[in-house]
This record gives C-alpha cells, structure tokens and sequence, in this order.
C-alpha cells in the first residue's frame, strides 16, 4: 500500500530519477537514509520498474512518429504469438497494445523517414500471414509530451 509520502516520492522520480537520496529527503522531509529505503522497496516491490533517459528522436535521426493500426485475419493463440515475436524483434516499434474493436493491435512507432515507414509496413508487417489490414497515422505534431504517471 502506497502513503502519500511514497506517492510524492514517485512523483518526483518521474521528473527526476537522477535524485539523490539526500535530494529526495529534502523534498520530502525526510532523512536521506529514509528516503533511500523507501526508494528501494518501491523498486523491490515492483513500483518502480527502471529507469531511462527519454531522447529527443529528431537528434537521433527519427523524423516519422506513426500510430500503425493492426488488424488480423485470424486470433489463434499461436498466430498472435508469431506477431508479437515479430513486433518485439523490430526497434522502430517502441511500444504496441492490443485493443479492442476494429484494430486487434496498436503500434507506435519512430522511423528515420517516411520510406522506412512504409518497408516496415510492406516489407514486414503486411507479409505476416495472420496480417490482414493495416493503417497507419503519421503524426503531425505531439503537442503533449509523454507524462509521468498520477501518482
């Protein structure tokens, strides 16, 4: 069970995960001590999950951000299965849900250009044989950054 005093300090690992523990106990007036083993047991018990540098894509080369829609000829167990070890293998796709309602999958993906977008769906996602529409959505602008998580 989460106090508040957990819950603002995962807050404030979301805007921060470079906070020391002595930081963190400032914020949260706490000992650095105290604030260094709540920080651990949140990470045992699985609240904390890691942590990452978020990148800018474009200074990475990554012009195309797309949605990319899946929809699926058939829903047997293996034929997903094949799917998602196609997806997990591709790193232009950074993370994908399965849905409900027309689409079976959502993809989001980064891609250097828009040719690459359009071989990752001809040349890869189309081929798949339990594949049987795609539709994808190029973003314009993202005009809201990824948010940390309300805490």
């Amino acid at each position: 069970m989460l106090d508040d005093t957990d819950k603002r300090l995962l807050a404030e690992l979301q805007n921060n995960a470079h906070l020391t523990a002595q930081e963190l106990g400032d914020i949260l007036n706490l000992s650095p001590s105290q604030a260094g083993r709540r920080r651990q047991r949140l990470e045992a018990e699985g609240y904390i999950r890691g942590y990452a540098a978020r990148l800018n894509p474009r200074k990475v080369g990554l012009s195309v951000q797309a949605f990319v829609q899946v929809q699926m000829v058939t829903h047997r167990p293996e034929q997903a299965r094949l799917f998602a070890q196609l997806v997990q293998l591709r790193p232009e796709v950074i993370s994908g849900w399965t849905l409900t309602g027309e689409a079976d999958y959502l993809l989001r993906v980064y891609c250097e250009d828009l040719t690459a977008l359009n071989r990752l769906i001809h040349e890869v996602l189309l081929p798949h044989p339990s594949v049987a529409r795609v539709q994808s959505q190029i973003v314009m602008d993202q005009f809201k950054q990824d948010a940390p998580l309300p805490c």
